[in-house]
């Protein structure tokens, strides 16, 4: 929870909102509200992918979004809100659609501090077209893998590797100069253990932010 939230009773449900991250909501260190709570859960019938997000200021990035899928289960954290904000995530979400979802539709690792509406962003069908074809930044990707990693643990880290299609796109090295606007601080170590996770699977940098054409 964040360490300036307040205790549940101070709030009604209606005046609070939840929405399930399944990317960079997975990572708190990306959020930009002042979040009440935040439970790690799993969306039933939902499937993570990485899409075109051709434009994004200053390069034509792949980022993440879901479809539904009824043999699949997604991995996220719930974030529990003030209503007054989900226009400011609306902001940051932009280009996605926010869908409301199902009480039953979710399995929380642990106890939900509110009962309200529940959403989830969904990227828009339609996409100006680019000349280039997109890539995976890496500084959004070591963003998701933190947030994996500190809600799901390591076993979670790997499920969101081998659950989550389109990594053939291929990764851009932005690390160093980072094009994610919300880029995370990792330590040696954080760094190290993710390129070999991502060595160890084939998904290697393709390309750095010095050479890319």
């Amino acid at each position: 929870m964040n360490d300036n939230a307040i205790d549940a009773s101070e709030l009604s449900d209606n005046a609070v909102v939840a929405y399930f991250g399944y990317g960079s909501l997975v990572c708190r260190a990306t959020h930009r509200t002042d979040i009440l709570a935040a439970v790690p859960a799993r969306l039933k019938g939902w499937r993570r992918h990485w899409r075109p997000r051709p434009d994004m200021p200053g390069f034509p990035a792949a980022l993440l979004s879901v479809r539904q899928d009824e043999s699949s289960i997604c991995d996220g954290l719930l974030v529990f809100d003030r209503m007054e904000n989900l226009a400011a995530v609306d902001a940051r979400e932009a280009r996605y659609r926010r869908i409301e979802i199902a009480d039953g539709d979710l399995e929380l690792l642990a106890p939900a501090p509110y009962r309200c509406q529940t959403y989830v962003y969904v990227a828009e069908d339609h996409l100006p077209p680019h000349p280039e074809p997109p890539r995976i930044l890496r500084s959004y990707l070591d963003a998701v893998l933190l947030g994996f990693l500190s809600e799901h643990g390591e076993e979670g880290l790997a499920r969101f590797l081998t659950e989550t299609e389109g990594f053939e796109v291929g990764i851009h090295d932005d690390r160093a100069e980072p094009v994610y606007p919300r880029a995370v601080s990792l330590d040696d170590a954080q760094r190290r253990w993710f390129d070999d996770v991502l060595s160890g699977r084939g998904l290697i940098a393709v390309e750095s932010q010095t050479n890319a054409g």
